[in-house]
């Protein structure tokens, strides 16, 4: 297969920007008649070109004014889980002005970044069959005023690009089979932990899997962090406390690309709520949540980590309609 990643990368970045009349036949070329686009709460399932075009491209037209998309990460490779094939990966922000609702999210009149983590897969003729989308709605409603949880546990900030600006189709595809070796490695030993410390095996250290000075950019409610003890405190130590029975790696996408790789599950994760979780006092109630991380190595070690989980999602499972709360006056 030739660079299946130009295809898609040109589609994802002109579609927003063509005019109604044309975007039919954009579609056409470029997403499969039954397309499916499984997008984060409250959006979810899409069947089809003309729901996609309906219920996700439109909407982000007409909230988002003039709205376009910046890429951080652009990535493509094999697919090592079932279903196989080949997909691409992307970290990126939808901006414009925010000026009508989105997807129940109140607007503020003025500029906002949407991040979004996504997946899609690529067919033979260049179209996409499938996507996963996680949209970040909760940083959304922080950027309109309107957030709806008590605290968020890290630091808030706009997601950067990689430290080395080239996360947006890499060179050195061959490198990504590496590069996902050990991202795989360290996502094994990262299931087991110690829970008086929350500490995992083989993470940290010379012979560990993180850059002493690796950077975490988490999500919503979450925040980003520095170093592993930075890691450890605004979110891992919170995380387990309350979901201390969690298994993750249950993903439908794996893949490498250069210096960087990502991975995908929907859901990942399978876990009780056990203990409090930024506001929500424990329900022991089974939950699931749909993760998407991205990474860049370098010199055999992760040095940058981009999150993307559907927090919307989870925390309805757990009682707490986000959307609802805070589209109230």
């Amino acid at each position: 297969m030739s660079d299946f990643r130009r295809a898609p990368h040109s589609f994802l970045n002109t579609v927003l920007a063509t005019p109604a009349r044309e975007t039919d036949d954009l579609l056409a070329r470029h997403l499969k008649e039954d397309v499916i686009f499984d997008i984060s709460d409250p959006v979810n399932r899409l069947s089809g070109r003309d729901s996609v075009r309906s219920a996700f491209f439109e909407p982000l037209k007409e909230a988002l004014s003039h709205v376009r998309r910046r890429d951080e990460i652009f990535i493509g490779g094999p697919n090592r889980r079932e279903p196989g094939g080949h997909w691409c990966a992307s970290f990126t922000h939808y901006l414009g002005n925010f000026e009508k609702p989105l997807f129940g999210v109140q607007p503020s009149n003025r500029l906002a970044f949407l991040r979004s983590g996504e997946f899609y897969r690529i067919e033979e003729d260049g179209r996409i069959s499938e996507a996963k989308i996680i949209l970040d709605l909760i940083d959304l409603m922080r950027q309109a005023g309107r957030f709806p949880l008590p605290r968020i546990l890290g630091t808030e900030m706009l997601f950067p690009g990689p430290a080395t600006h080239d996360g947006v189709m890499p060179v050195g595809q061959a490198d990504g089979e590496t590069t996902l070796d050990l991202c795989e490695a360290m996502l094994a030993d990262l299931k087991a932990f110690d829970p008086e410390n929350f500490t995992s095996k083989g993470q940290t250290g010379e012979d560990g899997y993180w850059h002493d000075d690796m950077l975490w950019y988490g999500p919503g409610g979450i925040g980003s962090n520095y170093r592993w003890s930075g890691f450890e405190k605004d979110h891992r130590a919170s995380f387990l406390t309350a979901f201390p029975d969690r298994v993750g790696g249950n993903h439908y996408c794996r893949i490498g690309d250069g210096d960087f790789a990502a991975v995908s599950g929907w859901p990942s994760m399978t876990m009780t709520h056990k203990g409090d979780y930024i506001g929500v006092p424990a329900t022991n109630r089974a939950l699931t949540l749909r993760v998407m991380d991205f990474y860049r190595c370098a010199g055999g070690k992760i040095m940058e980590n981009w999150v993307m989980l559907d927090y919307v999602d989870l925390f309805r499972q757990m009682g707490r309609d986000l959307i609802g709360e805070q589209a109230r006056p």
